[in-house]
């Protein structure tokens, strides 16, 4: 018996990393998992290693676009199982570099996934019947200055207030939370620690980076009955980066 039997989840940007490592531990739990992503292939690839249809089903298309949301909902309500979980994963960073040099269209951009997006899957499972809670990725950079992530990081800070305001009006009947990520090793965020990544390593108290697995367990946790009383609140997940000694 798995913590999660009989129960569905919605986990959009989960063809590879954190969000095939979450998809992965809500099925070893015992949901099933609808997973979203850009690439048809990537997501045929993520079902097979997930199990198969039994456990999972993949639905390809644009974070952002309506059209994708409203296939992906017709799709489970077709199944008729009802959805008990949404984790808002997918997000992007196109742009590198300091607040001030990003353009305004690549910052359009960023807000239409990473804010946008995550309030439009979130408007709309909810209007689909969901049940149980939400879990919205964010991350280290929206509790703090983000070198080079500048906007990314403005981003995930909205996420955060976005994931409190939604709890709020939510409650009782829904959970919102979410989690900070520090850096995780994933393709995603490779330009945060290829070539340097003893050196990133040593500034975390725990001396290594993150892997996806270590944001699987906690994002469960958030949505499990062991979380029952806890809503609106950001988990940091950052191997200690975020502790500052007083010396």
């Amino acid at each position: 018996m798995g913590r999660f039997d009989g129960k569905t989840a919605l986990v959009t940007g989960a063809s590879r990393g954190i969000g095939l490592a979450i998809a992965q531990r809500l099925v070893d739990d015992g949901a099933r998992v609808v997973i979203t992503a850009r690439g048809q292939e990537a997501l045929d690839a993520a079902v097979a290693q997930l199990g198969g249809p039994a456990n999972a089903i993949g639905i390809a298309g644009k974070a952002d676009s309506a059209d994708h949301r409203a296939e992906v909902f017709a799709r489970i309500a077709a199944d008729g199982g009802g959805l008990d979980f949404l984790v808002n994963n997918a997000g992007i960073n196109p742009a590198y570099g300091k607040a001030l040099d990003v353009s305004d269209d690549a910052v359009r951009k960023i807000f239409e996934v990473n804010v946008l997006g995550s309030l439009a899957w979130s408007r709309d499972a909810v209007a689909a019947g969901l049940s149980t809670a939400i879990v919205n990725i964010s991350s280290i950079a929206g509790v703090t200055a983000a070198p080079g992530i500048a906007l990314y990081g403005v981003s995930k800070a909205a996420l955060i207030n976005l994931t409190a305001q939604l709890a709020y009006e939510l409650a009782p009947g829904i959970r919102v939370n979410a989690v900070a990520p520090a850096v995780i090793k994933t393709d995603f965020a490779k330009a945060l620690y290829e070539g340097r990544e003893e050196q990133v390593a040593a500034t975390y108290p725990l001396r290594r980076l993150g892997v996806s697995t270590d944001v699987a367990g906690p994002v469960t946790f958030l949505l499990s009955d062991d979380a029952a009383w806890v809503t609106g609140q950001t988990l940091l997940i950052d191997g200690g980066g975020s502790l500052a000694p007083v010396l």
